[in-house]
């Protein structure tokens, strides 16, 4: 055996112990003989450096260093979850995703891991990069601290496809957070919090080799990728255990709410048995056909949810009730509570919603109150212990002026907050409209961040997001923290945000319930800023999803002079408020006006791919056929159900060769 194949043979011995240790918890070696091959494998690699491989399982004791993790878009977009806290909303879910698929539906249960979300690229086997979730569109690149993580396999065995993504958790393990905090506080450091935060926080340190001392672990249970020959989600469990990744053996398949239920009150008192933390259970639809055809909303999959457990309950006094401004103006009332431990973190403050939430539960100052973490995510008060309210209690005044500028609050007809309408002087208004400009699903803006945007309001510098492209260098350089690197970033940034598409400066001026998607919509629709500007409220409304309310706030927001002021502005300095030729390009009239139903699976192009064409051609995508659906785009496996109803409303049928056809010949 040559010193290549001696390299190699111990790799695949290492490799294969790793499996059945962190995978399997079936040890072959002692930790005595895994340290001598490691050590022999290490010193072979050093004496031939010729033979280097990132994925050996030499490289997991880390040692690089990171100052800047790279920004990382997600292929495939990171969605959460839609929640539900009881039988009734599970069945209202099972009821709206037998509406639109056909055939018989199952489920897959699995534990709600409670961790830092991690998606993993794998190419030809070997892992290629570690993504965090982030704001699920993009995340930062960890793939040096992830490579520490033993349960996370470097290389793959068996028939895993070629190219694919596998999203998990990594989570610190009980054992693991306890031993942490114990040597920290022999140390005499203070103490983790929890350790969910902990293991989000170990991704984040710049020494892999700090990571690699961290006792982490990473539960997968979710694959992406195009035509992997798998056909449910429960098959992708066993098919990703079988590739060498870490999946708990605690899923179940279920045939409906009752089994799923069964599931739910069974690991609501095991779950305390398990060696990490979980917070609920997710139900997905097992059949990743039906999966498809279900899709999205703007923010989850319309085939998930997630289950929480109970939430955990204190309670605090409620010193003082403050109020928030956000950037629309919104007042927010916010509790300001004696510290109190709820699910792992100490909590200070809680949201009050509104003033009707407060007259609701009768909230005042001084009261004994219930705290609970909405999902074990958001602090809400959600009771008081009248019992224990004070003799000289006063019911809680809503405050009728803007705790910023003093401006008089109003409230419109139908709406539960109240607002400052002080849109020009507000400076929490002013200062949250930039921050919202320049973050990342807007403006990207490298370089800067919230604490950048107050000072350079606070310094006059800038008092809306259009002052921003006249920034000069020697207007920075003399402010607190800002040396001419950062300064050079800065303006590098803001020069580069100038070829940000249209529809996502349209999300960045922040107009009022105009998000991610509704400013696709209305971008797609309109073409450009100025046929948007000067569309009525019921010329918008014809655009799919586009209702009364958003319709009458983008009016409203061009209708306001110094907002059309700013929007001139910004067009003066050449930011994308077109969409580009080469994309219209790619975009016609061709099916203008006609409505499709996608069903079944396609062999020329993905179901994705099928619906972007169709839309990019101007034709509208429907879940559910009606009297109003033009086409039935119909794939293999197609339900029956949906033949059927086709068949009653004498909807025409498509295949998949014919409305490609159709769409290059129109």
């Amino acid at each position: 055996m040559n010193i290549q194949e001696k390299i190699q043979s111990l790799r695949e011995e290492l490799r294969k112990h790793n499996y059945q240790y962190y995978i399997l918890d079936q040890p072959t070696l002692s930790d005595y003989e895994f340290d001598l091959k490691l050590k022999e494998l290490q010193d072979l690699e050093r004496a031939h450096p010729e033979f280097f491989d990132e994925n050996s399982p030499t490289q997991r004791v880390g040692g690089s260093i990171t100052k800047n993790f790279e920004t990382v878009v997600h292929e495939y977009r990171m969605y959460s979850l839609d929640n539900s806290y009881s039988l009734e909303d599970l069945l209202n879910w099972e009821k709206r995703i037998e509406k639109i698929v056909d055939g018989q539906i199952t489920f897959t249960c699995e534990l709600k891991y409670d961790g830092a979300s991690i998606s993993l690229l794998y190419e030809n086997g070997k892992l290629m990069n570690a993504v965090t979730r982030g704001d699920g569109i993009q995340g930062d690149n960890v793939t040096a601290n992830v490579k520490t993580i033993p349960s996370v396999p470097l290389q793959l065995q068996g028939d895993y496809p070629k190219r694919f993504y596998i999203r998990g958790e990594i989570v610190l393990p009980y054992e693991g957070f306890a031993t942490l905090n114990k040597e920290r506080i022999e140390a005499g450091e203070e103490p983790y919090a929890n350790p969910r935060n902990t293991a989000s926080g170990s991704l984040k340190l710049q020494d892999s080799a700090e990571t690699a001392k961290r006792p982490l672990d990473c539960l997968l249970y979710n694959i992406k990728g195009e035509r992997l020959s798998i056909t449910t989600q429960f098959e992708s469990l066993q098919k990703a255990k079988a590739w060498g990744f870490k999946v708990p053996d605690t899923a179940k398949l279920a045939t409906s709410v009752e089994d799923i239920m069964k599931f739910v009150e069974y690991w609501d008192t095991h779950r305390y048995d398990l060696p990490y933390e979980t917070d609920g259970v997710v139900i997905k639809v097992n059949n990743l056909y039906q999966q498809e055809e279900l899709g999205f909303t703007a923010k989850a999959p319309r085939w998930a949810m997630a289950y929480k457990f109970k939430a955990e309950q204190a309670t605090a006094i409620l010193r003082e009730i403050t109020y928030q401004v956000g950037r629309t103006g919104a007042i927010t009332p916010v509790a300001n509570l004696t510290p109190v431990q709820l699910a792992g973190t100490t909590v200070k403050r809680a949201s009050l919603h509104n003033a009707d939430q407060i007259e609701k539960l009768d909230i005042r100052e001084g009261d004994s109150v219930y705290v609970e973490k909405g999902g074990e995510i958001i602090p809400k008060i959600v009771g008081v212990d009248f019992t224990s309210r004070p003799a000289d209690s006063q019911p809680t005044q809503y405050i009728h002026q803007c705790p910023e500028c003093a401006t008089l609050l109003i409230r419109k007809e139908g709406e539960a907050q109240h607002y400052c309408p002080n849109f020009e002087g507000c400076p929490p208004q002013i200062i949250g409209r930039i921050q919202h400009f320049i973050s990342r699903k807007a403006m990207d803006i490298d370089g800067m961040g919230a604490e950048t945007v107050t000072l350079l309001v606070k310094e006059g510098l800038i008092i809306n997001y259009a002052d921003l492209y006249q920034l000069q260098k020697e207007q920075l350089l003399p402010l607190e923290r800002m040396a001419e690197k950062s300064v050079d970033n800065l303006i590098k940034g803001i020069e580069a945000s100038k070829n940000i598409p249209f529809e996502r400066v349209l999300f960045a001026l922040g107009i009022r319930y105009v998000g991610e998607t509704v400013a696709k919509k209305l971008a797609n629709h309109f073409k450009n800023i100025h046929t948007l500007s000067i569309a009525l409220p019921e010329e918008m409304e014809q655009v799919n999803e586009i209702g009364s309310r958003i319709a009458e706030s983008v009016f409203e927001f061009f209708q306001n002079p110094e907002n059309r002021k700013t929007v001139d502005r910004l067009q003066s300095y050449e930011l994308q408020l077109a969409i580009s030729e080469e994309t219209l390009a790619n975009r016609s009239d061709k099916l203008q006006g006609k409505t499709f139903v996608i069903s079944g699976v396609f062999s020329q192009v993905s179901r994705n791919e099928l619906k972007k064409i169709l839309e990019d051609n101007g034709g509208k995508v429907a879940s559910a056929i009606s009297s109003k659906t033009s086409y039935l785009v119909a794939g293999e496996n197609m339900g029956p159900s949906k033949l059927a109803k086709a068949e009653k409303l004498k909807v025409p049928m498509l295949n998949e060769s014919e409305i490609l056809e159709m769409i290059a010949t129109v």
